[in-house]
């Protein structure tokens, strides 16, 4: 695999990798303050649906990383 494409890999390797911290700490945070706020059953799975659909795209982000170095 060419040295170009290797960065390109690792810095989209690195942006999944801060995407997933930042959903997991977000994830906790809303957990966290919708208990405190006493907000609605329905506010605080708008939260899980938003963090389930950032872990979905990373996930789909890390298999495609995944495959790219393989063929290299």
């Amino acid at each position: 695999m060419a040295p170009d494409e290797e960065q390109k890999l690792a810095k989209r390797a690195r942006a999944t990798a801060l995407v997933i911290a930042f959903t997991m700490m977000f994830w906790l945070g809303a957990q966290w303050l919708g208990g405190r706020l006493g907000l609605a059953p329905r506010y605080v799975f708008l939260f899980d649906f938003a963090a389930l659909a950032a872990f979905l795209w990373a996930l789909v982000n890390v298999y495609q990383i995944w495959r790219s170095r393989q063929k290299g």
